[in-house]
Formats: structure tokens, C-alpha cells, sequence
């Protein structure tokens, strides 16, 4: 029997599902996390695509969303509002 390696980019497959599965991981994640999780994210949309939308060239996104990266956070910002994402800050209930 023959199994594939499992890639969580083949189940991005809505906004709905791409929004759940990125605020699952700002709750529970950590930096590194949140970084991996907007490059899987990127890369079920297309990263031809976001490349175009962002102005960063292909391998610069591979760099910059890599496991390890630390892409500065215009970058980030960019990605997130070409995956059609936003940042909003909600109050930390005690």
C-alpha cells in the first residue's frame, strides 16, 4: 500500500476553511507557526498568484514563509491581504 505525505494545503479550499484553519493557529500557535501557516495558506491559493498580487517574486515568498523565516512584517501584511486576510484585535477575556 502506498500513502502520501499529507499536505494541509489540499484542504484550503474556501475562505471559510483558510480563516479557521489561520485563527486556530494565532490562538494556538506560536511566530514560527503563524508564518508556516500563511505559507501553506499561499501556497493553496498559488504563489504565482500572490506573487503577482504582493509585487515579491516566487522564491522571495518561499524564503520569507518558510519553516525558520522571519520575514518583516510589511511582508506579512502584504500576504495577508492577498490570501484575503486581516488582522483584528479582539479583547483577551480573563
Amino acid at each position: 500500500m502506498e500513502t502520501s505525505k499529507f499536505d494541509i494545503a489540499d484542504y484550503l479550499d474556501s475562505k471559510e476553511m483558510i480563516a479557521e484553519y489561520l485563527n486556530t493557529v494565532l490562538e494556538e500557535g506560536d511566530n514560527a507557526d503563524v508564518i508556516v501557516a500563511i505559507g501553506h495558506i499561499a501556497k493553496a491559493i498559488g504563489m504565482t498568484k500572490i506573487s503577482e498580487e504582493t509585487g515579491l517574486s516566487r522564491p522571495s515568498l518561499y524564503k520569507a514563509l518558510s519553516d525558520g523565516a522571519k520575514p518583516q512584517f510589511a511582508t506579512i501584511m502584504k500576504v495577508l491581504k492577498a490570501i484575503g486576510g486581516q488582522i483584528q484585535v479582539n479583547p483577551i477575556s480573563a
